[in-house]
């Protein structure tokens, strides 16, 4: 069972589940050939025991680059970030071959391709989240996701089983999952989040120091 969730992880470059999506990616491909213009897949270890949960690649982000958060404004402090804390190696520099590695986490998006307006439709996200639930389970040392957002938070828990009513979105806040797996929120680090101040550098760190000193205490 675990080789054909494997297989079922990623979408295919072609996938169509999504029309709205897929006729998006084609218009995109047509006008921007060499961009990556497919389904966005994970990056990092999947061994890792975090999973990074964003939303969905940017148009001029992930969508063009392949990486996820990697070209657009949101990558700048989730990755600086990552760094910081040591879930991150070498140089972030915006582009998929700035050499940067990420160690004992992995990121992936509830939704694998590009939206219009930056925004997929419940039924997108619905669609997709096979792919998030396939992600969780062949990560077998999980022990914690961080959802960037209210669409990722209630992804998390659409791929666990759980209604998304029984546990609500807060920022800061770490739930424990009846499986055991830990779910931390953030607000999620887009332009207009931390342009805003809804978000700030010193926020998010503390959230995923907070992550980091809980997984550290129950790991003793």
């Amino acid at each position: 069972m675990a080789a054909s969730l494997a297989l079922a992880v990623e979408p295919p470059s072609d996938c169509a589940l999504c029309p709205r999506l897929a006729e998006f990616r084609a218009g995109n491909a047509a006008q921007h050939p060499d961009w990556f213009n497919a389904p966005v897949p994970g990056f990092g270890p999947r061994e890792a025991p975090i999973l990074i949960a964003g939303m969905a690649p940017g148009l001029k982000g992930a969508n063009r680059t392949g990486r996820p958060f990697t070209g657009d404004h949101a990558g700048m402090l989730l990755y600086a970030t990552l760094l910081k804390f040591g879930l991150a190696l070498g140089r972030y520099e915006a582009r998929i071959d700035d050499g940067l590695r990420l160690q004992d986490c992995r990121i992936a998006n509830a939704v694998r391709c590009v939206p219009p307006a930056n925004l997929p439709e419940p039924a997108e996200v619905s669609t997709c989240n096979r792919f998030l639930a396939a992600e969780l389970a062949t990560m077998t040392g999980l022990r914690a996701v961080l959802a960037l957002g209210v669409l990722a938070h209630a992804a998390v828990l659409k791929a666990c089983g759980i209604p998304a009513t029984r546990i609500r979105f807060r920022h800061g806040a770490i739930h424990s999952l009846p499986d055991g797996l830990l779910l931390a929120d953030s607000y999620h680090v887009s332009r207009y989040n931390t342009n805003t101040g809804r978000l700030t550098e010193a926020m998010f760190e503390a959230v995923v120091q907070g992550l980091l000193a809980r997984l550290a205490a129950e790991g003793e």
